[in-house]
């Protein structure tokens, strides 16, 4: 049987030190912004749509033809209508009916408010709590003993 080796953990002195991760937001969401950034997570939280959004807002000029969105998928092009009518619904994307195609474009100002809501999680680590530091020491383990605590 192999022992298993687990990291300690120190006690703190301080409930307050318990806090290991930074928050993930400034401020708790209100009522109204929750449900606006839950339309907008719902759109987003389909693959196809993800890929549609990505592809519109990477696309070079800042405008994509829903002719160079059909091809890269292998679904139909209402499935994929469908799909960009959803994005639309949430004020992701708007578009212009240039003849027989429609150009769509990013609405930046409603896909930052989905940026913002991960902001904050960005480089966000464990925070060391008050007092500890944050030098490079591993933690004691557990079950591993020197040769020098067995005598």
């Amino acid at each position: 049987m192999t022992a298993t080796s687990l990291p300690l953990v120190p006690k703190s002195k301080d409930a307050q030190d318990a806090v290991c991760c930074a928050p993930i937001t400034r401020q708790p969401l209100g009522e109204a912004e929750a449900a606006e950034l839950a339309v907008l997570l719902k759109a987003v939280a389909d693959p196809v749509r993800l890929r549609l959004l990505s592809m519109i807002g990477s696309h070079a000029g800042g405008e994509v033809c829903v002719c160079d969105l059909t091809g890269a998928f292998d679904l139909t092009a209402p499935t994929i209508s469908h799909h960009l009518k959803i994005l639309r619904a949430a004020g992701l994307i708007n578009g212009d009916r240039r003849g027989t195609w429609v150009y769509y474009r990013i609405i930046p100002e409603t896909v930052n408010k989905l940026g913002a809501l991960f902001t904050p999680l960005a480089g966000a680590g464990p925070t060391p709590a008050p007092g500890r530091g944050t030098g490079s020491s591993s933690p004691p383990e557990v079950g591993r003993r020197s040769r020098e605590d067995h005598r």
